[in-house]
């Protein structure tokens, strides 16, 4: 097992744990959790080794062997599968030895070395590095590339795929769920609960959490509170454990009150002199209970836009791309107020590029994109963090936004965000990521959206500022697009998906379990037919085949993309009418006629649109139909 105990731990001159004490049993999964800057990794860094206690002790067995997920990459012209398999230090020392002994014709060392590889299952760990590959979204022509021509998301994915490799008895992973998409976070519970050693991680994923540990490290108060279950266990025994600590507080500040009032009226009297001081003892000895605080303050809202329109945004036929390149075509979109809209798909399926398109930094390669006068979009994009000026304070980019605003009304804003005091008028560029991406947040809050096209906007947040931004969302009663990778806020912040695949976005009818069902469908159907090629003997007749169902393919598209049309052509006939009635006017016994004509059209419209609703639906159903027999 791994003991801390009574450890005092602190970075430079800012204390991190004192007397602080846990203990992760063999076979346990842990996750440390606690707010940005609490001490989370540099804990982790103190059981690698890399850092020492400042008073305490730590308990490691000899025997175990430590994984981890390195952050940096040491030979990038290494090949991907080879730098991965590097991570087995025990299967590398035996091909060396293999390898010396071939050289110099040691027959009887080549028998017992090539037994040793058997017995660590040697020859199959080549297969064991490729199938981690495809779970973490490698593709097979990515084996032999160098390890320097992979971003840095991809590199991380490398790292964990080596930690993953590599023969332990705990595992320590320090967010591995940043950078992977929904496919590999699923892919890598899955493989968690396979494995038979002892875990300890790092995420600020409540869904990841809950689906891999059994128990909770809290770093909170400079202490580490220990919680059995999951995180949802653990939000549960926490709230429960606060309200008795809140209840002996009171208690305990009753009986102080009790104790201070007796000394005071007897202390001066000769007849009760020893009872006195019999309770001022008592109450020097009293340890002291620390009154319950807000668990979290963040608490802020986004600001709502002064006007809306409907649609904000209308998509006819869309192509979305770069420089001429389409990545994603034929998109239908009619963005209305209130919807709330989250794209699925694999890393590098186009959502981004949708998203971006969108907000007007791309071009639409072909179509009609109309994007309403009164469209205010916030738009928080992967690389955000990037966009701000580093030299400026948090408050000077608020007031670069809005100069007549008042400097205490901005202070407060930014506030809740938790960037108070000095923090508000620093410059920006020493913050940590977690604050730069509560900056970021507040800027896009500030503007008063009635769109939110939101591209990854959980990453380098803490779970208490996570939680923080689904309550925003959930209040916001704008329009919502999302691409995100937490499962917690696309389930609580998300009325319908749209699924990004294959070079299209099509609506997808389903919750997150369904997609995965759907994703895991695709990729045993995919390896069915890469079995059956080679025993393919009519691939001329299958070419046919496949041709006639694409040519089936393209008017069905066509019957869909004119009903969307139609919709679309409704729908703002509709909003026009609903802007004409909400005139007062338009009541007055004089405009009877009028207002009668109006809710005639009004009515005759929802029906028509109920209609052409119903169809669009029966010819979607169509198109699956057609698709799945292509790809069958």
């Amino acid at each position: 097992m791994i003991q801390l105990n009574h450890i005092h731990l602190q970075r430079g001159s800012k204390p991190l744990l004192e007397d602080a004490s846990m203990v992760l049993h063999s076979g346990q999964r842990g996750a440390i959790v606690g707010i940005n800057g609490c001490g989370k990794s540099t804990l982790l860094a103190l059981l690698l080794g890399r850092i020492q206690l400042d008073a305490g002790e730590l308990y490691l067995p000899p025997d175990w062997r430590i994984a981890h997920m390195e952050q940096d990459i040491h030979d990038p012209q290494r090949p991907a599968r080879d730098y991965i398999l590097d991570g087995h230090r025990p299967l590398r020392r035996l091909q060396t030895a293999i390898a010396e002994a071939e050289l110099h014709g040691r027959h009887e060392q080549l028998a017992s070395l090539h037994a040793e590889l058997d017995a660590i299952d040697g020859y199959q760990q080549k297969h064991r590095a490729e199938t981690i590959m495809l779970g973490l979204g490698f593709v097979s022509t990515d084996y032999d590339k160098p390890v320097g021509s992979f971003s840095g998301g991809w590199r991380i994915r490398l790292n964990l795929a080596r930690a993953l490799l590599c023969p332990s008895d705990v595992l320590l992973l320090d967010e591995p769920t940043n950078h992977l998409d929904l496919e590999a976070i699923h892919w890598l519970e899955q493989w968690l609960r396979q494995y038979p050693g002892s875990v300890l991680l790092i995420s600020h994923d409540r869904d990841f959490i809950d689906a891999t540990v059994d128990r909770i490290f809290h770093i909170h108060n400079l202490q580490i509170d220990s919680y059995s279950g999951s995180y949802s266990d653990f939000e549960r025994q926490r709230a429960e454990r606060l309200v008795l600590q809140q209840s002996l507080y009171q208690k305990q500040q009753q009986r102080r009150d009790e104790l201070q009032q007796f000394i005071d009226r007897f202390r001066a009297k000769a007849s009760k002199a020893k009872q006195a001081q019999s309770r001022i003892k008592a109450l020097e000895k009293m340890q002291q209970i620390t009154p319950v605080r807000d668990a979290s303050s963040y608490h802020f809202t986004i600001r709502e836009a002064d006007r809306t329109a409907s649609p904000l945004i209308n998509g006819f036929d869309v192509s979305c791309g770069y420089n001429g390149n389409a990545v994603l075509q034929h998109c239908m979109l009619s963005i209305t107020p209130g919807l709330r809209l989250g794209l699925l798909g694999v890393n590098g399926a186009g959502k981004s590029t949708l998203i971006k398109t969108l907000a007007g930094l791309l071009p639409p390669v072909a179509g009609e994109l109309t994007i309403s006068e009164f469209c205010r979009i916030g738009y928080f994009a992967q690389h955000q963090l990037e966009a701000l000026d580093l030299d400026a304070s948090p408050l000077l980019h608020l007031q670069r936004l809005s100069p007549e605003a008042r400097e205490q009304d901005l202070r407060n804003f930014l506030g809740s965000f938790r960037i108070n005091g000095d923090m508000a008028v620093s410059p920006v560029a020493p913050f940590s990521g977690g604050e730069k991406a509560r900056l970021a947040l507040a800027i896009i809050a500030w503007q008063k959206p009635n769109l939110l096209l939101l591209d990854e906007p959980t990453n380098h947040l803490d779970l208490e500022m996570r939680e923080a931004l689904a309550e925003a969302l959930q209040s916001f009663q704008g329009a919502m697009i999302l691409v995100s990778h937490d499962r917690y806020l696309l389930r609580h912040c998300v009325d319908e998906f749209l699924l990004v695949a294959d070079g299209e976005a099509r609506s997808f009818d389903g919750e997150l379990d369904d997609y995965y069902r759907w994703q895991q469908a695709r990729q045993t159907a995919s390896r069915a037919r890469a079995d059956d090629k080679p025993r393919d003997n009519n691939k001329k007749q299958q070419r046919q085949d496949a041709a006639q169902l694409r040519q089936k393919l393209a008017p069905q598209k066509k019957i869909i993309a004119a009903l969307e049309q139609k919709i679309g052509r409704l729908e703002q006939a509709l909003a026009l009418i609903e802007e004409q009635l909400a005139d007062t006017g338009l009541y007055q016994d004089d405009q009877r006629d009028r207002l009668s004509r109006l809710l005639q059209d009004q009515g005759r419209q929802k029906t028509e649109l109920e209609q052409l609703e119903q169809q669009w639906f029966d010819e979607q159903e169509k198109l699956a139909e057609l698709e799945t027999a292509l790809a069958g």
